[in-house]
């Protein structure tokens, strides 16, 4: 009797067995779909996400095979983010034609879309209702005071909260500005008080974090010191693992060139020939210096090695700006082998498809030049020459040339002076740009100076909105005057 009763249980075991196997089988094969009574969204790549201007797509992964224009028909972002659509199997990427505006708090939803059956051409169940939700970085930059107890210090401004923040201390004089774009971090050059009031020119290089989006609010970090060598210009690279810096040995004037500075690393001399105006580019791989007669472009892997250019761009004299994405870049060509252009500049697009074209000349300067994220537009600083009766004046105007039709339009014109500075916002709606208040013949050693030296006796500061899709004619009254004195500014990435 029991000697069955174990064999009855015996087979019992097996069988529980062997479901439990196909059970398991069919969840390994099929995962919970075979369970789910409706496609849903099983995953949002932005859901709580905050998402910068570097950010162009995001995915909507689906638990079935779903009818594609349904998906399409009935996906709503609010508020309205234009771009296109694209598929693989069950995962649908949406991707922007123009950064999403910064300050902003976005919701992706869906409902009404159906899901595809295999082999077949009509629609299944309705989707689960989705909604997804993301932001991006609040609008803020940075900039220089120029008065009061705020003179020589770094400040922060928070558009989207209106807040302002004083980030270095007082006994620093900050002279140049360059934000980090993958941590919340500035990098900056600045001079001890004491030395800047004597007028010596002895920076060094700090960084410091923004405090905004919930980073750290304080840690003034030396990157940089000053005792063997002064250091003169200097470059970041976009992903934040390389500054270049433009170095003079304090004993001897002729040791001077380019040096490399890496995180948790001693700096290196850059065995290059030196040059002029130089910048990064956008890859972080390679560095565009002027040398001689042309645009030489050097690789940043072996700093310490004596290696060959990879380009030289001969016709051109100075590289102003690269595109976001390092298919195109600004140069200036100085004209100096055009017997019919002798004494002007022109601007070029050149790009990475052996492109290029001339974009306009003048006969005053070509100051700077920024394009737009999708690199669809140019905003440039450019002078035009004035021979009045006693000098050469350069009165300068801020310009977009729209990069598809060539169409060049005037956005606003300056009084005469040369020392601006404009930014361009990360997700491209805005310019920034300041207009300093000179006294040439001041002497006072507590006041900021521009870049010729002049006393800055104050600084307005102005905000353009601009198209993210094409040039537009400025509408009257669309500059603004911002109740912040103050120079160089920076939008923060």
């Amino acid at each position: 009797m029991i000697k069955g009763l174990t064999t009855t249980v015996d087979k019992v075991a097996i069988a529980l067995f062997i479901a439990l196997s196909i059970i398991v089988i069919v969840l390994v094969g099929v995962g919970d779909q075979w369970f789910e009574s409706h496609p849903k969204v099983q995953r949002f790549s932005w859901q709580g996400e905050s998402v910068s201007a570097t950010d162009l797509a995001f995915i909507l992964t689906f638990n079935r095979p779903m009818d594609h224009a349904s998906v399409e028909e009935n996906l709503s972002i609010e508020p309205s983010l234009p771009g296109r659509i694209s598929w693989a199997g069950r995962r649908m990427a949406y991707t922007l034609d123009s950064p999403a505006s910064y300050g902003e708090a976005y919701s992706v939803s869906l409902e009404g879309a159906r899901e595809q059956f295999f082999n077949a051409n009509e629609t299944g169940a309705e989707i689960e209702p989705f909604q997804g939700l993301f932001s991006t970085p609040d609008r803020a930059f940075t900039y220089i005071g120029v008065e009061g107890e705020e003179t020589g210090r770094l400040i922060i401004y928070n558009f989207t909260k209106q807040e302002k923040r004083i980030l270095t201390p007082p006994d620093l004089v900050v002279t140049r500005i360059q934000p980090y774009r993958e941590t919340e971090k500035i990098l900056f050059a600045a001079i001890d008080k004491q030395n800047w009031r004597k007028g010596l020119t002895e920076e060094k290089l700090y960084s410091i974090p923004t405090g905004l989006n919930g980073s750290e609010n304080s840690g003034l970090d030396l990157v940089l010191d000053n005792q063997e060598y002064r250091n003169l210009n200097f470059d970041l690279s976009q992903d934040g693992n390389y500054i270049i810096v433009q170095r003079i040995n304090r004993q001897d004037p002729s040791d001077f060139g380019l040096w490399i500075v890496e995180p948790n690393q001693d700096p290196q001399r850059i065995e290059t020939a030196a040059g002029g105006q130089f910048l990064i580019t956008p890859d972080s791989q390679t560095l565009a210096i002027a040398q001689g007669e042309g645009i030489a472009i050097v690789p940043l892997d072996k700093p310490s090695e004596s290696t060959d250019a990879l380009d030289f761009l001969a016709q051109y004299g100075q590289v102003l700006s690269f595109s976001r994405d390092g298919t195109a870049a600004a140069m200036i060509n100085f004209n100096t082998d055009n017997p019919d252009l002798l004494y002007t500049r022109s601007l070029y697009l050149v790009t990475n498809q052996d492109v290029e074209k001339k974009l306009l000349d003048t006969d005053g300067s070509i100051l700077e030049c920024q394009f737009n994220p999708n690199a669809t537009i140019l905003y440039c600083l450019i002078t035009d020459l004035t021979d009045s009766s006693t000098e050469y004046i350069e009165t300068p105007y801020l310009t977009a040339i729209d990069l598809k039709t060539d169409e060049v339009i005037k956005l606003a014109r300056f009084t005469e002076q040369i020392d601006i500075q404009m930014s361009l916002a990360p997700d491209g709606v805005a310019l920034l740009f300041d207009q300093v208040v000179r006294d040439p013949n001041s002497d006072n050693p507590n006041v900021m100076r521009t870049n010729a030296g002049e006393a800055v006796v104050t600084s307005k500061m102005w905000l353009l909105p601009v198209s993210t899709t094409s040039a537009q004619t400025p509408q009257e009254n669309q500059l603004i005057e911002l109740p912040l004195p103050g120079f160089r500014p920076h939008w923060l990435p």
